[in-house]
């Protein structure tokens, strides 16, 4: 009896221990879970730091080669094409031209043209040419000036004309004159006959400028008399019209004359009427 209370007890106190090392060994693989988890989440937030510090570095640089790489690509055939596009829409000053405008010069700035030999400028009223000597210094004994209505010859003694040929209208012989500027350069002023107009070119040789593009300063219109400066304005009035497609003083005083006709005249079919 007292051999199997002993027993009986050792068998309790075996299986106690055992389950002491039990909970003891539980706990220690917990520990042991519990800390390389730890450890885990450390290494896991040690690399998100360190990716988000690299980023935070290298990202100026980065946009800046992406940037250099997207410069560096070659234009597309859209843009290309565009481009092609844009250049070829770049006519002279923005403005349509008719056709037998298309070839002129644009006027100087004194609605006249530079050429190689002489320029000249041009009022309603008046011309002036400016002829620079081939020779340095020269007496005006030196110089050949030759007018008529309707020619011109300019040079000096001894050597070829510098100008010589037909005018482009006619001129006021007794309001004609020319003078030496400088010892070099002869300058001429010569009265225009028609007073109404603007000379294209001063030869019938020489290049066209576009009288169209000519700019008359406003200065001017009040030196002349009442009746005068209408026509001027009308002529002015006419010229923006036909550069913008629009019709004329005189189409459209036609206009207003076929409108009063049709108005007294209601009985009559308009519809195939045309004005030339």
């Amino acid at each position: 009896m007292d051999s199997l209370k002993k027993h009986q007890k050792e068998a309790i106190k075996t299986q106690h221990k055992k389950q002491e090392d039990n909970e003891a060994a539980k706990k220690a693989r917990e520990e042991k879970k519990r800390k390389e988890a730890e450890k885990s989440a450390a290494a896991a937030a040690s690399d998100t730091a360190e990716i988000k510090e690299i980023t935070d570095e290298e990202a100026e640089q980065l946009q800046k080669q992406i940037d250099s790489k997207k410069s560096e690509k070659p234009e597309s055939s859209a843009d290309a094409k565009e481009e092609k596009i844009t250049e070829k829409k770049d006519p002279s000053d923005d403005e349509e031209e008719d056709e037998d405008d298309k070839g002129k010069l644009k006027p100087n700035s004194g609605n006249g043209c530079d050429l190689d030999k002489y320029s000249w400028t041009q009022t309603l009223q008046e011309l002036d040419v400016r002829v620079p000597s081939p020779i340095k210094k020269i007496k005006s004994r030196d110089v050949i000036v030759e007018f008529t209505k309707r020619t011109l010859k300019v040079g000096l003694k001894g050597h070829p004309p510098i100008i010589n040929g037909e005018l482009n209208k006619e001129i006021k012989l007794e309001e004609s004159f020319w003078t030496l500027q400088d010892s070099c350069i002869i300058v001429l002023n010569m009265e225009k006959v028609n007073q109404m107009e603007w000379w294209s070119r001063l030869l019938v040789t020489d290049p066209e400028i576009n009288t169209k593009k000519v700019q008359p300063e406003n200065s001017k219109l009040s030196d002349l008399d009442g009746e005068t400066r209408g026509m001027v304005e009308k002529m002015m009035y006419d010229q923006r019209q036909k550069q913008m497609g629009l019709p004329t003083s005189d189409d459209q005083k036609k206009q207003e004359m076929l409108q009063k006709f049709m108005a007294q005249h209601p009985e009559m079919d308009f519809s195939k009427a045309q004005i030339n």
